[in-house]
């Protein structure tokens, strides 16, 4: 039978001798049961957030009415296609009422990137901190290093580098002016390869945190080191604007990606280090969790970077217009975790606020019994 003849038999065969299922019963609760039907249905076509508020509480009202008339009729009643009804009724708006709406997956990305990230940041923020003051760290001493041993400007340039210590001033401007006639296939090819480099390094930085951070901090400083005795070879030649020009338009976004997975590796490590109350495994499991987020988070970072290395850095745009495009990034990048940080601090108010007010409201009773007694 379908559920139009259900619903059909049920207005016209009522049994009239129980009290639950008898036509003053069916009268009375026909208009609360249509009602229902109605805001079901709205709901289902427009979605629980278009609904106002007055609609959601009577959505909330009617249903515990008609949990009300099930019970009735299932205990009185002998009207089987009515209890089917009723209770098919009752089913419909339960999933409205107590069961979540399940998510939009385009949204959960969308809503990820756009604050989920940053409050993921915010909450970890100290991991991070350390992550940026060793590389600073690793920069100013390979940077002082390399400008006072030639033997350490060998040491730590990067492996291949056909910038040595003993290039000219002219070979080193003529290095960073290199690969801007390069045709647009070649540029492509070259931003795959950054990507994937700078990957590599950030994601050594955060898997290597599972050895108690020790590999993470390493790598950090080294990164650093490299960085410094690069700047300084050139700072030897009075070239300072250019190369910064030259670094920093993806510089920005590329080391902001590896401090962050360096904060992710220490996070990881602390977790091993010192497990808590809830043990080792446990905790590298919590922290796990979020170093995911990381994960995902950092992977639209190392592909800006690379776009902008291996397109903006090899384009015939002037030093101040790069050194411009490297601020903005820049401030953009402090607006985006600043947004996320205030969210993430405004929740967690909101949350104590809640736990406050739960727990006032289980120490009322208490009170009140603690009252009494006297």
């Amino acid at each position: 039978m379908s559920p139009s003849e259900t619903q059909s038999r049920m207005w016209e065969e009522p049994a009239p001798e129980p009290a639950a299922t008898g036509a003053t019963f069916i009268e009375r609760a026909r208009p609360q049961w249509a009602e229902l039907e109605e805001l079901l249905a709205r709901a289902r076509k427009r979605g629980l957030k278009r609904l106002a508020a007055e609609e959601l509480s009577r959505l909330d009202r009617l249903y515990r009415l008609c949990t009300i008339h099930l019970a009735q009729v299932q205990t009185r009643g002998r009207d089987p296609n009515l209890t089917a009804y009723l209770n098919n009724l009752v089913a419909r708006a339960h999933s409205f009422v107590y069961i979540s709406p399940r998510p939009n997956p385009l949204k959960r990305v969308v809503g990820f990137y756009m604050t989920g990230f940053a409050r993921a940041v915010a909450r970890t923020w100290p991991y991070h901190a350390v992550a940026l003051v060793l590389l600073l760290i690793g920069a100013m001493a390979g940077h002082f290093a390399a400008d006072l041993e030639p033997k350490a400007r060998y040491a730590l340039m990067m492996p291949g580098d056909v910038r040595l210590p003993g290039s000219t001033a002219e070979q080193l401007q003529e290095m960073l002016r290199a690969g801007r006639d390069m045709p647009w296939e070649a540029k492509f090819a070259f931003t795959t390869q950054l990507f994937a480099h700078n990957t590599q390094v950030g994601w050594n930085a955060f898997v290597a945190g599972i050895l108690a951070g020790v590999p993470t901090v390493l790598m950090l400083l080294y990164n650093g080191g490299i960085l410094g005795a690069f700047t300084a070879m050139h700072h030897r030649h009075g070239i300072v604007e250019e190369v910064w020009a030259w670094i920093l338009p993806h510089g920005v976004t590329e080391f902001l990606a590896i401090i962050l997975c360096g904060g992710a590796g220490f996070l990881l490590g602390m977790a091993v280090v010192r497990p808590g109350l809830h043990g080792r495994k446990e905790n590298v499991r919590a922290a796990g969790k979020e170093c995911v987020r990381f994960a995902m988070g950092v992977i639209p970072l190392f592909i800006i970077a690379a776009l902008a290395e291996g397109f903006l850095r090899q384009s015939e745009l002037g030093t101040s217009a790069r050194l411009i495009f490297a601020a903005g990034t820049a401030v953009f990048w402090l607006l985006y975790f600043t947004r996320g940080y205030l969210v993430e601090q405004r929740a967690r108010r909101e949350q104590t606020l809640e736990a406050g007010w739960r727990a006032g409201e289980r120490e009322t009773p208490e009170r009140i019994r603690a009252g009494s007694s006297l």
